[in-house]
């Protein structure tokens, strides 16, 4: 039976700097080109919340869930009625609050092991993995291994519960460090906190959200919006497999390699759907204006971009816009195909919107 692994201390001693040179420079160079674009849009959080929402959805499918963007988005008009994804759906849902919430707790203290508690809680919170210790590290042995595994069959034993607290005080005291570039230091946090393994469930997901409050705390970026789970979903095993290579044969530099790649590419995917999603602002400002004739025109395209499905209620709350006006200028959305119909409605049931050329960029 393999026996509980024991985390290296941070800072490592012996990198191969020099393999990681081009790559590092490559990767802050596009990091530094995204986070312009995120600098040039007036109101990001608003606008780019789909693609947001779409990296709860792809960080949770790593773990297992199978909601799509629109499920959730859907199932937010109405939440209400039976849905049999509630549980996937509800993961997502907790996984976007967690991520608004540490957000908002970084503009007055730094990242801390209580954060990732107070996370760990959040994703946890009525959905599958609440009973297993939710907003606590474990005092128990966990392991890693197919489905049903015990443990003497586990790919992967953790760090002993005795020694847990030592390296995440060290994992804390490397996340503030000042390392020679910050995306290899991120590399190594990413990595160590999946190693520890601190939660009895929930692991990916926590270790996942602390990339883009790492960026943001480390002011690579000026906002804590970088959505890498897309690219980690793609090569989920090469991702794996270069984690399991660090516990089996110390493979640091390969698994650095792989990160700064994988930033490297999102940064490139991210840049790209954020100035889409910023074309297809500018391109619809007029298209609403002139299809609403309304003092309301603004307000209603930010809350499309803010949540691209909606009924008429839900439409009203989030735009403050008179419900006599609203049901005016949804009606005259569509009919000149700025929004379409998802669900019709018929009886107590309001029809459902969807603005879908955000959602086709965002998912």
């Amino acid at each position: 039976m393999k026996k509980p692994y024991v985390p290296q201390s941070l800072p490592l001693e012996s990198l191969d700097w020099v393999r990681f040179v081009t790559l590092i420079g490559q990767a802050n160079a596009e990091l530094a080109r995204y986070d312009g674009i995120l600098q040039s849009i007036v109101n990001p959080r608003v606008l780019l919340s789909p693609l947001t929402t779409n990296e709860a959805v792809i960080s949770s499918k790593i773990e297992g869930t199978q909601a799509s963007l629109e499920e959730v988005l859907a199932y937010e008009v109405s939440p209400d009625v039976k849905n049999e994804k509630y549980h996937d759906i509800q993961e997502i849902i907790n996984y976007r609050e967690a991520l608004n919430y540490a957000t908002k707790q970084l503009d007055s203290k730094p990242t801390s092991l209580n954060l990732v508690k107070e996370i760990h809680a959040m994703l946890l919170n009525s959905v599958r993995g609440k009973d297993k210790a939710r907003g606590d590290f474990r005092k128990i042995q966990n392991y890693i291994g197919k489905f049903g595994a015990k443990i003497e069959d586990a790919a992967y034993i953790p760090p002993e519960p005795s020694i847990l607290m030592e390296h995440l005080s060290n994992f804390e005291k490397y996340f503030h460090y000042e390392e020679k570039d910050p995306l290899v230091q991120l590399a190594i946090v990413h990595a160590q906190f999946e190693i520890i393994h601190p939660f009895l469930d929930g692991n990916g997901r926590v270790g996942r959200i602390l990339i883009p409050l790492f960026l943001f705390e480390k002011r690579v970026l000026n906002l804590p919006m970088f959505y890498i789970s897309e690219y980690l979903e793609k090569n989920r095993e090469e991702y794996y497999t270069r984690l399991r290579a660090i516990t089996e044969a110390k493979q640091w530099n390969e698994w650095i390699i792989f990160f700064l790649k994988a930033v490297l590419e999102q940064a490139k995917a991210n840049s790209a759907k954020a100035k889409a999603v910023l074309a297809l602002y500018e391109a619809k400002k007029q298209r609403v204006v002139d299809a609403t004739h309304s003092e309301y025109s603004i307000k209603t395209l930010d809350t499309l971009f803010k949540k691209p499905i909606f009924n008429t209620a839900s439409f009203v709350k989030m735009s403050g816009i008179p419900l006599a006006t609203a049901k005016r200028v949804l009606t005259r959305l569509k009919d000149k195909n700025i929004i379409s119909s998802l669900e019709e409605g018929g009886g107590s049931k309001g029809e459902i919107f969807i603005f879908d050329k955000l959602i086709q960029i965002a998912s």
